[in-house]
């Protein structure tokens, strides 16, 4: 890694994956800020301008997001509104407001977090896949559109994780999803956050992919 990229942001900083890949950058070599809702809401453009105005940023992993399951017929527009802004549309501004800095300094990283939900979306999930898959699309368009700044944009889809966010799930659903995994066990937040440290640090040609990070089969 270059001695001179150190400040990583992380948003939605108080989940289980952020904590995660907080242990794993925050060492000598990184500067780290893991801000929570109450720091940088990213369904609030204003805030995410003013939270980011005054920090040149290295590696942004934007991992803010949030879970409205319903029956489309079920979910009310304000809903379906909730659900892109937190995973789509704020990502997408923070990744805005970050870019220019980067292109200024010819160097950057943007690092989307999508969900296998994106490509196999369970049933009641129409938002939030149409949110996740929506980045798969940015990606690429964003590390084309900077690559030739020396900015990298890649995405990763971590798998079903044992968090906050999914244990509110059954039993039989939990069992459900471990049944789809080749290797009949869930990938972790730790395994996750060495994949994306590896990924910047260890991979720095790579720019505009999408990493599928459990066992479960891509379908076509």
């Amino acid at each position: 890694m270059d001695p001179e990229v150190q400040k990583l942001v992380i948003t939605g900083g108080e989940g289980d994956l952020a904590k995660a890949l907080i242990a794993e950058f925050e060492n000598a070599s990184w500067t780290v800020e893991a801000p929570g809702r109450t720091c940088l809401d990213v369904t609030s453009p204003s805030t995410i301008c003013s939270y980011f105005s005054s920090r040149d940023v290295d590696l942004l992993i934007c991992n803010a997001g949030m879970v409205r399951d319903a029956l489309l017929a079920r979910l009310n527009p304000d809903g379906w509104e909730d659900v892109w802004k937190a995973n789509y549309r704020g990502a997408l501004d923070c990744a805005r407001e970050v870019l220019p800095g980067m292109t200024n300094r010819g160097r950057g990283h943007v690092v989307f977090l999508s969900s296998h939900s994106a490509l196999h979306p369970p049933l009641g999930q129409a938002a939030y896949a149409a949110a996740k898959a929506a980045l798969l699309g940015l990606t690429v368009d964003l590390a084309r559109q900077y690559g030739p700044s020396g900015i990298r944009v890649n995405c990763i889809l971590p798998g079903f994780l044992e968090t906050r966010m999914t244990s509110t799930l059954t039993d039989q659903r939990r069992r459900d999803v471990l049944a789809e995994h080749a290797l009949g066990r869930f990938n972790t937040p730790c395994h996750a956050a060495r994949f994306i440290r590896f990924l910047h640090e260890d991979l720095p040609h790579t720019s505009g992919q999408c990493f599928q990070l459990d066992s479960r089969a891509r379908q076509p």
